[in-house]
């Protein structure tokens, strides 16, 4: 699903919300989680799951192709741990 799926989806499911304030909805809930990570924080949506920042080290690695030693430099990397009704859900549904 796109996020113009879901806007379309959430649309049908409530008429009473015209499609831009749909959209507006969806935007701002996208900004607030990455201005959020990109502060270091924390989202927590309680039922759902949390989206948090994981720092990976600095570490040597190789070239598949040529097999050469590389620096990769550490960086900050997005995650996202389901909550446990998401996944109980999702394990229900296959």
């Amino acid at each position: 699903m796109t996020k113009s799926d879901l806007i379309q989806e959430l649309t049908h499911r409530q008429p009473d919300m015209s499609q831009r304030d749909v959209e507006l909805a969806v935007g701002l809930l996208q900004k607030t989680i990455v201005r959020e990570l990109a502060e270091g924080g924390r989202v927590e949506i309680r039922g759902f799951g949390s989206f948090s920042v994981n720092h990976r080290p600095a570490r040597r690695g190789r070239n598949p192709k040529t097999g050469a030693p590389v620096d990769i430099p550490e960086k900050y990397v997005p995650h996202f741990k389901p909550g446990k009704a998401l996944a109980q859900r999702v394990d229900n549904d296959e």
